[in-house]
Formats: structure tokens, C-alpha cells, sequence
């Protein structure tokens, strides 16, 4: 086990030293401010759509590891899926980061953002991982306020 948390530790420092889709989106027809007062995390996501599909997504800003992991995973995860997809893949990642389980007791698939399995033994770091995804939930329903974590 101790391994598994030695690999999981691994990829989200890597995705913080090299986060994957950090610039402005130019064309962009969604974007929102998200900003954690715990912790100092800021950003801005960038949204752009295709019908209900997200064709592109982007972020830019500066944090923790945790957030900035999140919002470079979330990117890579979210391109090409529509906005059902998108809020379906938050709620699972929302439930595994806060150390809930599915109805049979089962933790979410989650593919590579399983990685963010280990912030629910700290739980003052879960605004830090869900910090982008309530970014991307706000700029996908268009609403102009920041969004903050408190």
C-alpha cells in the first residue's frame, strides 16, 4: 500500500511541476474565477464548447500541489466529454476525495484521478482538490462571481 501512496504521491507532483493545459484559451465562451482562502489557491478555468460537448479546457493561475494537480487532471480528463459527463465525473470525484463510497460500498472507477484517493485522510486538503472542479461547474452555468471554497 505504502507504494501505491508513493506512486499516487508521484503523479500529483508531477502534474504540479507540469500542469497539462495551463494557458488562457483563447475562444473561450465559458470561464470562471475560483479562489480557496484556507490555502491561497487561485484560478481561472476556461471553457470552450461545442454543442454540449466540451471541445477544449484550460486553466491558469497559481497554488498548492493538490490544486494544481487537480485542475491539470481534470483538463486532461474532461476534453471531449459533454457537460452531463463533466458534472457526473465531478460528483464520483467529489465522493472519492471526501471518502464516500457508491451505493454498495464500493469506491468510484475513476480512472487516473483515483490518484487524489488519499486527500480524503486530510480533509482540510479536499477545497484544495475540488477547488477547479467548482471553478468548471460554475463556469459552465455561467455565473460571473467568483466561486470560493468557504
Amino acid at each position: 500500500m505504502a507504494d501505491l501512496r508513493d506512486l499516487y504521491q508521484e503523479v500529483i507532483l508531477e502534474h504540479s511541476k507540469a500542469p497539462r493545459n495551463y494557458r488562457e484559451l483563447k475562444g473561450a465562451d465559458h470561464r470562471a474565477e475560483g479562489f480557496n482562502p484556507l490555502c491561497g489557491d487561485r484560478l481561472t478555468v476556461y471553457v470552450q464548447m461545442q454543442g454540449d460537448l466540451i471541445r477544449d479546457i484550460t486553466f491558469q493561475g497559481s497554488g498548492c500541489a493538490i490544486s494544481r494537480a487537480s485542475a491539470s487532471m481534470m483538463t486532461q480528463s474532461l476534453k471531449g466529454k459533454t457537460t452531463d459527463q463533466a458534472r457526473t465525473l465531478f460528483e464520483d470525484f467529489r465522493q472519492t476525495v471526501t471518502g464516500q463510497t457508491t451505493g454498495n460500498g464500493n469506491p468510484v472507477d475513476l480512472g487516473k484521478l483515483a490518484v487524489f484517493s488519499g486527500v480524503s485522510q486530510f480533509p482540510t486538503r479536499v477545497k484544495c482538490a475540488t477547488l477547479a472542479w467548482h471553478t468548471l461547474q460554475a463556469a459552465l452555468e455561467g455565473k460571473q462571481e467568483s466561486v470560493s471554497t468557504e
